[in-house]
């Protein structure tokens, strides 16, 4: 089972701004962000239950999401943000 799940990223001076992580192979064209109103970059994405990887990444530069669950390394020990999905 999926549940929606929404990333919200603080960038308002960011041209381009995608999610990557585990749920889509680190793939930076999967998940194009929109920037709202306030400056703000928002996607909703459907994510099974579990703990899943990501992070942000901001013009081309991998950023935390400083509102994670909580931050773990990934395969190559490189901080990423966490998130738990029940």
């Amino acid at each position: 089972m999926q549940k929606p799940v929404n990333f919200i990223c603080h960038a308002p001076a960011a041209k381009n701004v995608c999610l990557i992580g585990d749920f889509n192979d680190w793939d930076p064209a999967a998940f194009p962000m929109k920037q709202q109103p306030d400056g703000a970059w928002l996607v909703q994405i459907p994510l099974t239950h579990g703990h899943h990887h990501y992070q942000f990444l901001v013009d081309g530069k991998p950023m935390l999401d400083p509102r994670a669950q909580g931050v773990a390394r990934n395969e190559q020990n490189q901080k990423v943000s966490l998130l738990a999905v029940s």
